[in-house]
């Protein structure tokens, strides 16, 4: 039997079990889903070992076990710093014209709507959002240039009149929204 047999046994034979196990360790049926899925992915990424073991599925609950006890101490730790910062700034913009250019951006290709948000959003400048994204600058402009354009078709069939009469389109694509 073939080391991707092998896996694909254990996946059918015994992911629900393990799933269902994890969750009376978390408590968390989705955290149980993820560490599961978790230790099937380490493993997928050495094959060999999983042929080599007696029970493999002891293995993967191990794994599993492991990776929600991580991700738990990594949630407290991060849970404590919140904490100790204080309530969050209000940050979420529920205005009509920010939904809206929300609503569009997610009809855009990832690559675009990845550059967007990094260059308007975060205010990036180029060079970093090449970096970030892994891309050369020329890609990263390009892809704004598309993107703005693809706003600008999505953003004209959206009525903002009523709601915001500061937010215009113009015609190079750029959308402009007033104080």
């Amino acid at each position: 039997m073939s080391d991707d047999d092998l896996i694909a046994e254990l996946y059918a034979g015994s992911f629900r079990r393990l799933v269902v196990q994890l969750y009376a360790v978390t408590g968390d049926l989705h955290e149980a889903q993820e560490a599961v899925q978790e230790a099937f992915t380490r493993a997928l990424m050495r094959p060999g070992r999983m042929a080599g073991l007696d029970k493999p599925e002891a293995w993967l609950r191990r794994v599993a076990v492991n990776v929600a006890r991580s991700r738990y101490r990594r949630r407290r730790l991060l849970e404590a710093l919140l904490h100790r910062l204080g309530p969050p700034p209000e940050v979420a913009d529920r205005s009509p014209e920010h939904l809206a250019l929300l609503a569009a951006l997610r009809k855009l290709p990832p690559g675009q709507r990845h550059a967007l948000a990094l260059h308007y959003l975060a205010d990036l400048p180029v060079e970093e959002v090449a970096t970030t994204l892994g891309v050369s600058s020329g890609t990263v402009k390009s892809r704004l240039s598309r993107g703005r354009r693809a706003l600008a078709r999505l953003l004209v069939d959206v009525d903002l009149s009523d709601a915001a009469p500061d937010v215009t389109v113009t015609s190079l694509g750029r959308i402009n929204v007033g104080a």
